[in-house]
């Protein structure tokens, strides 16, 4: 049986045929922000691990490039991984959408592989590299012989390394979210220090790191400098959604 739609005037209702299934001048498709888009040429060992901890999608090994991708709305992540994928040879760590935005992390050994799946991405959703928002340090900060009973509770919580008490500890809180993951790796690059925890979507992106008081001062320098160091747009305040 064939169904009738008909207009609000009692007409038949005949909807716009668009090629390929997609609007013209982007009618009825809404725009993408992009919030992060990051490049990472060689992923650490421990936020490799930590991936591999926290992921549900393939695992990454230590050296292989990487990149993170953070749009709003959430949803439309689908479809740029779906882009990315039949663009290029990457392997998808993960997916994830959350109340306003989305992430995804690809990663392969050949960094032109992923660089084409991400140059894949931005021709999909109209933008450019520096369209993407410039990360915002929301808070940094180090907290030098941290006491026993803060490490444990640290360690109840976290997925990467232990905390022992007496290490510096250095807290670093980004906007938005995804430029965690390139703090975590630019820091675990510069010092000898233990990722302890990172969290790359949300809000806002979070990163623990503990180690010696000279390592975690070289550490904070190191990932602070890597976020100054990318260029974008300027981020909207920030409002709860």
């Amino acid at each position: 049986m064939n169904t009738v739609l008909v207009n609000g005037d009692g007409g038949l209702y005949n909807p716009p045929r668009f090629k390929a299934g997609h609007p013209p001048d982007g009618r009825g498709i809404l725009s993408t922000s992009l919030r992060t888009y990051v490049f990472l040429d060689s992923l650490q060992p421990q936020l490799a691990a930590h991936i591999c901890t926290t992921c549900r999608g393939y695992f990454p090994v230590p050296y292989v490039a990487s990149l993170f991708v953070e749009i709003a709305p959430g949803m439309a992540i689908h479809r740029l991984m779906d882009v990315a994928l039949k663009n290029s040879k990457v392997h998808p760590a993960t997916l994830v959408v959350e109340r306003a935005y989305g992430m995804l992390e690809l990663h392969s050994e050949d960094k032109g592989e992923v660089r084409s799946g991400g140059e894949a991405i931005l021709k999909h959703i109209g933008h450019v590299e520096d369209d993407r928002m410039k990360p915002r340090i929301v808070s940094n900060t180090i907290i030098r012989a941290i006491e026993p009973m803060h490490a444990m509770i640290l360690d109840k919580i976290r997925f990467g390394s232990m905390i022992e008490p007496g290490q510096s500890l250095f807290i670093l809180e980004t906007e938005p979210a995804a430029y965690a993951a390139l703090a975590a790796n630019e820091a675990e690059k510069a010092a000898n220090v233990r990722l302890i925890d990172v969290m790359v979507f949300g809000a806002f992106g979070r990163l623990y790191m503990a180690g010696t008081e000279s390592e975690i001062d070289s550490a904070a320098q190191a990932a602070v400098a890597a976020l100054k160091g990318i260029s974008g747009k300027e981020p909207p305040a920030f409002k709860d959604k």
